[in-house]
């Protein structure tokens, strides 16, 4: 496994929607076992192949343990994801992204989702989530389309800059500009 390099928001891939994968064996394993742990050592909960420059239609996950969610602590590879039901209900959260370091927002999201994909063997799947990995799989499937979390909020109050281990890694000094 190796860490990649995680692109920030100025990078015109970010914004490039990726291409469904054809090639399912070895190397997309190892792209998915890359992405986990560059995922992890970021301190991360989601990570899109775009935000490391491979505009592929594949995203990993893995939210905190909790409980009363036995789909938490286990890693996920969603590869080619469709998202094929969107509950009505809606749920406005924090976000953040490994690829916008220092900022948060508030995000309205559906509650819960029926997504179908691939693993990374080509062997069809399909799941029902809710709560925050919902909103994980919501976030990072938007990232397969080129489109980033600030682009859901429209109220520039909703947005806010955060202290970071890394005061280096901003890219940006006013979000509002990527605001729409």
């Amino acid at each position: 496994m190796a860490v990649r390099k995680i692109l920030y928001a100025s990078d015109p891939k970010l914004r490039t929607k990726a291409k469904k994968v054809k090639v399912f064996g070895p190397q997309l394993k190892q792209l998915a076992d890359d992405m986990l742990e560059t995922m992890r050592v970021a301190n991360g909960v989601g990570l899109a192949g775009p935000q490391i420059g491979v505009l592929q239609r594949i995203f990993v996950a893995e939210i905190p343990e909790e409980e009363d969610n036995p789909l938490s602590g286990k890693p996920f590879v969603i590869v080619n994801p469709e998202i094929v039901k969107r509950s009505d209900e809606m749920e406005e959260g924090q976000e953040g992204c490994l690829s916008i370091p220092g900022w948060l927002g508030e995000v309205n999201r559906h509650r819960s989702i029926e997504i179908r994909a691939r693993t990374v063997t080509g062997k069809p799947i399909k799941m029902k989530v809710s709560g925050f990995l919902a909103r994980v799989f919501q976030h990072e499937n938007d990232h397969l389309n080129g489109v980033l979390f600030v682009d859901h909020i429209t109220d520039p109050e909703k947005l806010w800059r955060v202290q970071t281990d890394d005061d280096d890694a901003f890219v940006f000094e006013d979000m509002n500009a990527l605001v729409v």
